[in-house]
């Protein structure tokens, strides 16, 4: 998210207590329930965090650009909450906890920066508690794709990221064969095309089905 993003002085004055480091694309970076204190700022290319299950399903937390960070949870002292993984080639500044403890009695700013993150993640996630219990699979799969979509030309609106099935069903906490057959049905309806490996949704989605 834009408002996540750090601006570019606190970047800099954060890299002066850390390293920058490369990073293949699918490096994992971060694993749920590990120890460890650093935070990785995003220099380049992209991040997801996901939460695993124990039978090895994943369900996607939140992917992060240049300008993001992640691993701050871990300021507590407890184990890591969630697991994070490359997308893609990336480059990240990562600052040690002790390191990042210092810069955070010294800049204010960025103790604001980041107690304003922790509050929009707080409300994120209450809404996918409040999606998973509420809202059937069709509910959630809507309320992805209208968050992860930009508006284009006329009523259209277009998924900013070529997601797979698989993707959203990560995303809404359901499996592929559901999320394939909620497409199709779209699909027919004239709602929802594929262009150029991207969504485009053609006309406002149904409430319900």
């Amino acid at each position: 998210m834009i408002e996540d993003r750090l601006p570019a002085p606190l970047i800099e004055a954060l890299a002066l207590h850390g390293n920058t480091r490369p990073f293949r694309a699918n490096t994992i970076l971060i694993s749920e329930g590990d120890a460890g204190d650093s935070l990785y700022i995003v220099l380049s290319g992209r991040l997801r965090a996901y939460a695993s299950s124990e039978e090895g399903r994943d369900v996607v937390l939140g992917e992060h650009g240049p300008g993001e960070y992640v691993g701050e949870l871990s300021l507590d002292g407890r184990p890591r909450s969630a697991s994070v993984k490359t997308l893609e080639a990336s480059s990240c500044c990562v600052v040690a906890g002790a390191e990042l403890r210092g810069f955070l009695a010294e800049h204010p700013d960025f103790a604001l920066h980041l107690s304003q993150k922790l509050t929009r993640m707080v409300r994120r996630l209450t809404e996918q508690v409040k999606s998973l219990a509420l809202q059937d699979v069709y509910g959630r799969m809507v309320r992805v794709l209208m968050e992860l979509s930009d508006p284009g030309e006329g009523s259209e609106r277009v998924v900013r990221e070529k997601l797979t099935q698989q993707d959203i069903a990560d995303r809404v906490g359901s499996s592929r064969e559901m999320v394939n057959r909620v497409m199709k049905d779209l699909s027919a309806g004239g709602y929802v095309a594929l262009r150029d490996g991207r969504y485009v949704i053609q006309r406002k989605l149904p409430a319900a089905r």
